[in-house]
C-alpha cells in the first residue's frame, strides 16, 4: 500500500505513523497489562452486574460513525483513494499491537492473527458491511465492553499527542516508521497470505 503512493503521500503517511505509534502503543500497554493482570475479567464481571440498570447501548449514533450510512450506500467506496494520515494512524496502531505482543513472548501466528487478519478478513468487512455498532455488539460481551471502555482513550490520546504534530510544521521522529519497514511481520503475513482460502470470506455489500 504504501509503496502505490505518491511522494506527498508517503511524506504524509509517515508523519502521521511517526506521531501516533508511540501514543497508540501506550494504551495498549495498558490494555495488555488489564487482561494479563485479570483486571479485565473483574470489570467484566463488574459490569456485566449493573446491565439491569445501565445496559450497553447503540455506539454508532454521532456523526463520525453516522456518515458510514451515506457511505455505505455508495457501491463503488472501496475504489476510493487511499487517505495518507488516515492509513499512517492505522497502520501505526496495528503495528503498535504486534510489538506489543511480540515483546511479551507471543508467537508469530498469535501475533500476526490478533493484530492484522482479523481485523482485514473479519472485522473491518463486518463493519464496512452494517456499521461499527453491528460489528461490535456481534463480538463477545468482554469484546464490547472492551470497545466501549477503551475508545475514548485512544480518541483523547490522538488528538492530544498524535494530531497536532501531524497537523504542526515539526518533522518529528523516524524511528516508528524505519522499524514498520525492517519489521519482521512482513515476512509472516507473506507465509500466513499463502495459506488464505481460495474464495472470499468477507462480506461483500450488496
Amino acid at each position: 500500500m504504501y509503496e502505490q503512493l505518491e511522494d506527498k503521500e508517503k511524506a504524509a503517511f509517515r508523519a502521521a505513523y511517526n506521531a501516533s505509534y508511540h501514543p497508540c502503543r501506550e494504551i495498549l500497554e495498558e490494555i495488555y497489562d488489564d487482561v494479563a493482570s485479570g483486571n479485565e475479567v473483574r470489570s467484566v464481571i463488574q459490569a456485566t452486574r449493573r446491565h439491569g440498570i445501565y445496559p450497553m447501548r447503540n455506539i454508532d449514533t454521532t456523526e463520525m460513525w453516522t456518515v458510514g450510512d451515506k457511505v455505505r450506500v455508495d457501491k463503488e467506496r472501496n475504489y476510493a483513494p487511499v487517505n495518507p494520515e488516515t492509513a499512517g494512524v492505522y497502520l501505526a496502531c496495528m503495528m503498535a499491537q504486534v510489538d506489543v505482543l511480540k515483546d511479551h513472548g507471543h508467537p508469530y501466528s498469535e501475533i500476526a492473527n490478533e493484530s492484522i487478519i482479523e481485523a482485514v478478513d473479519s472485522l473491518n468487512p463486518y463493519m464496512s458491511h452494517k456499521g461499527v455498532s453491528y460489528m461490535v455488539d456481534n463480538c463477545s460481551t468482554t469484546a464490547r465492553l472492551g470497545a466501549r471502555k477503551w475508545a475514548s482513550r485512544f480518541d483523547y490520546i490522538l488528538k492530544q499527542q498524535a494530531f497536532p504534530i501531524i497537523g504542526g510544521a515539526s518533522v518529528g521522529d523516524n524511528t516508528p516508521f524505519d522499524k514498520f519497514l525492517a519489521s519482521d511481520i512482513h515476512e509472516v503475513l507473506a507465509v500466513c497470505a499463502e495459506l488464505r482460502p481460495s474464495v472470499d470470506i468477507s462480506l461483500v455489500p450488496r
